[in-house]
């Protein structure tokens, strides 16, 4: 067994995902030592933890994506995020402090040039739940807009939260969606809750998610908030925030 160590728990596992050249939800990690800081040096230890690829199971690489071209989310993000920030700063004396319909208007504007900018032009249909505001983006290349396991468009919902954020003058919660991914992602979220649910008890580990956007975090620990013995807290930064799963202590 491959082991890390590591001044902190979270520094010996990136070591090992980064060696191994593994993604969280493809590692098995197991943590032996938690490391102790010490007393001007004395009684130091190193945090210890074994990093291994595990076998995917088979929901979590259940593909949802059109039969269309996919690209790779990386760069278009950059181009969008340098977009966004343009716009942001040129626009900020005019898009501030807007109402909820007009926040609301200016993100759908907003989201009809990020797809076209990325070829694949769609229409923004907007509709409301108790929780948040949902943008449907219609577009004749789902797959396009979607991305390879739904990166680009968790790409895009990331990026059309903070933009929303940034101009209206109440916090509103968002959901961006092409065609009926999000609904058929839930079923899967549901699936790997229970999966990870198991995992943890057989295993007495803490599981490391994948990373979510938020409203799909926050299903997960819906889910395993009546499980007594279970805790979850999110770690990392957005883009990148994931869910940790673990025995209560």
């Amino acid at each position: 067994m491959p082991k890390f160590t590591a001044e902190t728990v979270d520094q010996a596992i990136e070591l090992g995902l980064k060696t191994l050249q593994l993604t969280r939800s493809e590692a098995d990690i197991q943590i032996i030592e938690e490391g102790k800081k010490g007393f001007l040096g004395i009684g130091k230890k190193e945090a210890i933890v074994v990093v291994e690829g595990i076998k995917p199971v088979d929901v979590v690489e259940e593909v949802i994506v059109e039969k269309e071209e996919t690209i790779e989310a990386t760069p278009i993000v950059e181009k969008v995020k340098e977009q966004v920030a343009e716009e942001v700063v040129s626009e900020q004396k005019e898009l501030v402090n807007l109402s909820d319909d007009e926040a609301v208007t200016a993100l759908a504007l907003y989201l009809t040039d990020i797809t076209r900018d990325l070829g694949a032009p769609a229409m923004v249909k907007v509709s409301r739940n108790k929780e948040r505001v949902i943008f449907n983006l219609e577009t004749e290349k789902k797959g396009l807009l979607i991305g390879k396991h739904g990166k680009l468009l968790n790409a895009i919902q990331y990026l059309a939260q903070v933009y929303i954020h940034r101009i209206a003058k109440n916090r509103i919660s968002i959901v961006v969606n092409v065609g009926d991914y999000r609904e058929r992602r839930e079923a899967i979220i549901k699936r790997l809750t229970k999966q990870t649910l198991r995992q943890v008890r057989e295993t007495e580990q803490p599981v490391f998610l994948e990373p979510m956007p938020a409203f799909e975090r926050k299903q997960v620990h819906s889910i395993l908030a009546t499980e007594s013995d279970i805790s979850t807290h999110s770690e990392g930064n957005e883009p990148h925030r994931y869910l940790v799963v673990e025995l209560k202590k």
